[in-house]
């Protein structure tokens, strides 16, 4: 700790402040030093100088130190007099530290405040989609087909490739844990099984969920950031109306469709290994196969497709409409809805599985 002491110069202005600068600065000051500057040389001040004046006393506060000054006289005293607030050491910037309740507590008003949001898109989307139309309040048809373009058919390659790899690799290492049993026959039934209750299901919503919900979430955050959202509800139209419902009646047509094409891939992909590794007839494992299928399995995968679909939807149109600031804003909410749909359907498959263990018993 040590006290510097600086003489001002006779005429405090713009070139004699920038030079009182590079002088402390030469000081080094460490925390808790004191610097004192004499003003008793100086005749006259201007506001160049009176800012450099407050530059000092910015800077010894960053580094910690005191600074005060002393000697003013006449004039010089008046105009520190109106300045001197300015010249007051700034208080500590540190935040305060939340307690665990203050934490928790605003985490919880958070928290509520979204999903209370979330429930009013519900409603919402779910009124616009399925209620308005029948009282005729209208329904963009034609947006519907181009949504149905942009997250079906354009999403049917990607869906397929995913499901018969999946297909595969479960042949695969299933056949190598029951073959020392001779039976690699039944891995089949295990490929179409699974497949039907859960494998298809699940993988493709998760690819159309990384895809479409994505891009259903960075379309809105765009349309957000680009205040298009609020044109909208400045003319007078219902943004759920405009661009909740069309994406949510097509993912509610598309993606049981591109379940069943995923289960057909899936089951290809078994067959492949099946029939050119394992050796068998293509029609003993056609056979197995389709003695395998039972349509409660099958009614177990798809009623869960519908209901992956609608949240895939409001999660994406969620965040999207949600987005603050720009393009940094737009890519962590369309990262956000991608965690939030995988976590979702995660969720949802656990509650469909309890049910047909528990209630719904095979």
């Amino acid at each position: 700790m040590a006290e510097h002491s600086i003489q001002a110069p006779t005429t405090l202005d713009q070139d004699t402040g920038r030079a009182l600068q590079v002088a402390m600065r030469k000081l080094r000051l460490a925390k808790g030093d004191v610097v004192v500057l004499d003003l008793s040389p100086t005749q006259s001040i201007d506001s160049p100088g009176a800012a450099w004046l407050i530059d000092l006393v910015r800077y010894a506060h960053k580094r910690h130190a005191t600074f005060r000054y002393e000697g003013e006289q006449g004039r010089v005293a008046d105009f520190l007099s109106i300045i001197r607030p300015s010249l007051t050491a700034l208080p500590s910037s540190g935040k305060r530290e939340e307690g665990v309740f203050e934490e928790l507590g605003g985490r919880i008003i958070k928290w509520t405040g979204e999903i209370e949001e979330f429930l009013e898109l519900c409603f919402d989307a779910v009124y616009w989609t399925f209620v308005a139309p029948l009282e005729g309040r209208g329904f963009r048809w034609g947006l519907l087909i181009d949504e149905i373009h942009e997250m079906g058919v354009r999403a049917v390659r990607i869906v397929c490739l995913m499901n018969f790899l999946l297909g595969l690799i479960i042949a695969m290492l299933s056949s190598a844990q029951v073959a020392s049993f001779g039976l690699s026959i039944y891995v089949a039934d295990l490929i179409m099984i699974g497949f039907a209750r859960e494998l298809a299901a699940i993988m493709t919503s998760t690819v159309v969920s990384a895809r479409t919900g994505a891009a259903i979430a960075a379309e809105l955050a765009t349309m957000k950031v680009q205040e298009e959202v609020d044109a909208l509800r400045g003319m007078g139209l219902n943004v759920s109306q405009f661009l909740v419902a069309p994406k949510m009646l097509a993912l509610l047509l598309v993606l049981p469709c591109l379940v069943v094409l995923g289960l057909i891939s899936g089951i290809l992909g078994g067959f492949f290994w099946g029939v050119l590794v394992l050796g068998f007839r293509p029609s003993i494992w056609w056979t197995q196969t389709l003695n395998a299928a039972d349509l409660s399995d099958l009614m177990q995968g798809m009623l869960k497709t519908f209901v992956f679909a609608v949240f895939i939807v409001l999660i994406g149109c969620h965040n999207g409409l949600r987005v603050t600031g720009g393009s940094r804003g737009v890519g962590l909410m369309t990262t956000r809805s991608v965690v939030m749909d995988v976590f979702m359907l995660i969720c949802v498959d656990i509650i469909f599985a309890a049910i047909f263990y528990y209630a719904i018993p095979a």
